[in-house]
């Protein structure tokens, strides 16, 4: 289970951080400035990985991972699509609109595949 999510994990974040970079050049900030912020937003994302990991005691691993992975799976899911929703709306283009959607689709099933295939 932890090799899945790491490995789905690693599949989200390439592009989603290619797009925050995106964003915060668009937003004004020049390259080198995008490229720290990014880096301190990824720090902080460790040290609280870093930081669950000592808070929590081995009896209670079991007991935490039934709620933490769903619960971080449909936080990916819920961000991912409100990046992705608005721009569906926007496309002019019904042949791109349904390959986004198609993709989309692809992505969740997926997931289900991968969820079979642990349990």
């Amino acid at each position: 289970v932890g090799f899945l999510t790491t490995f789905a994990i690693l599949l989200h974040e390439i592009p989603h951080e290619v797009g925050d970079f995106a964003i915060l050049l668009r937003a004004g900030f020049d390259h080198s400035s995008a490229a720290r912020m990014q880096l301190y937003t990824a720090l902080v994302g460790v040290l609280g990985a870093c930081f669950a990991l000592c808070a929590q005691s081995p009896k209670g691993a079991e007991n935490s991972s039934s709620w933490i992975l769903p619960f971080t799976a449909g936080g990916f899911l819920y961000i991912a699509l409100v990046n992705v929703v608005p721009d569906l709306l926007q496309e002019s283009s019904l042949r791109h609109s349904l390959l986004q959607i198609l993709l989309i689709f692809c992505g969740v099933g997926t997931m289900a595949l991968l969820s079979a295939i642990v349990e």
